[in-house]
């Protein structure tokens, strides 16, 4: 019992000095470099974005239009866009077989998207309202998160068949791999826990309590030091969980609204874009330590972002700018000290 509660004061003041403010002369994490008009209907929700880093390509989900565009990281321009995504919410690249696999919630489908010519090739049926997806590529499998269906889809990318069902008591959130552990990831919405799903069997390994959290539904992976970063937008924290020992180890606020969290893990900084106009921006310093930096203003309603791990820009979609409709993508460059 006094262990307990040695463990509870130290948590504590960890909390507190995590989410102590800067002073008020600390320089921006953030400055911004571009802002791009995406060729899509203004005002309309944007979802997921997803960097392909050999390819020096970003995937910007345009859930609203039902579209998806592929733009040039080398100079910010649109390569072209892939319709017939109806309500798309997220995407899976998959390398070896030049292809996007992408959540379509409006007809409950897989897309399969052949980058060579951006069209659908496939239509793979799946369950209610596929959002978070993940490719997994040492098993040659995509991971689907069908949210209000409580499942977990998994399609071998080779025959475009779903493989398994994997059913939990809970909404599922964002799915993410894990190379090192051969492990991928759920967020059980509903039930504040974190599944462990074995990639070669497709069995779940554990669920991981996480207290402190509710609502937790975007995530983003630091493989190399074993840690989660999960946002939970019932309270408005973000969690870091410590993968091997399977449990919490730091709690920091975040803005409302949360959505996708990305990870730098060269700078070691977590970023989480709130749709209350706030992107919350996370320093680590080391795999238990963890600070935030300035809340950093973005336009309402942002709440995807991605990082290009080599160049450490930061991307966001806008879909409201000074109170119009746009439909955009803005550019931040990371500011070191």
């Amino acid at each position: 019992m006094q262990v307990n509660r040695l463990r509870a004061a130290i948590l504590a003041v960890l909390v507190v000095a995590a989410n102590a403010p800067l002073p008020a002369d600390a320089a921006p994490a953030l400055r911004k470099i571009a802002e791009i008009d995406l060729p899509g209907p203004p005002g309309q929700r944007f979802d997921y974005m997803r960097v392909d880093d050999a390819g020096r390509r970003l995937f910007v989900t345009h859930l609203g239009a039902g579209q998806i565009y592929v733009l040039s990281l080398t100079d910010l321009s649109v390569i072209g866009t892939v319709t017939g995504t109806p309500r798309v919410e997220d995407v899976a690249h998959v390398p070896e077989m030049n292809r996007l696999y992408t959540s379509n919630w409006g007809d409950n489908t897989i897309g399969v998207v052949d980058l060579a010519t951006l069209a659908v090739v496939d239509r793979i049926p799946t369950a209610n309202k596929p959002d978070g997806i993940e490719y997994a590529a040492a098993v040659g499998k995509v991971y689907v998160s069908n949210e209000l269906a409580r499942v977990v889809s998994v399609i071998d990318v080779r025959s475009n068949q779903t493989v398994k069902t994997i059913r939990f008591p809970s909404e599922t959130g964002m799915p993410r791999y894990d190379a090192g552990a051969g492990k991928v990831y759920v967020n059980l919405q509903d039930i504040d826990m974190l599944a462990v799903i074995d990639a070669r069997t497709d069995t779940v390994d554990a669920a991981v309590p996480l207290p402190g959290c509710r609502g937790n539904h975007g995530m983003a992976l630091d493989v190399a030091k074993r840690r989660a970063f999960v946002a939970c937008e019932g309270n408005n924290v973000l969690v870091v969980v410590d993968l091997d020992r399977r449990q919490v180890i730091a709690r920091l606020n975040i803005g409302r609204g949360s959505d996708f969290v990305d990870f730098d893990a060269v700078l070691g900084r977590i970023y989480v874009p709130c749709s209350d106009g706030t992107m919350a921006i996370i320093q680590q310093d080391d795999a238990d330590r963890y600070r935030l930096l300035d809340p950093f203003a973005v336009s309402p309603g942002v709440h995807t972002v991605a990082v290009d791990p080599r160049t450490h820009r930061v991307y966001v979609a806008e879909q409201l700018a000074a109170g119009r409709p746009v439909a955009r993508l803005v550019v931040y460059e990371a500011v070191t000290p």
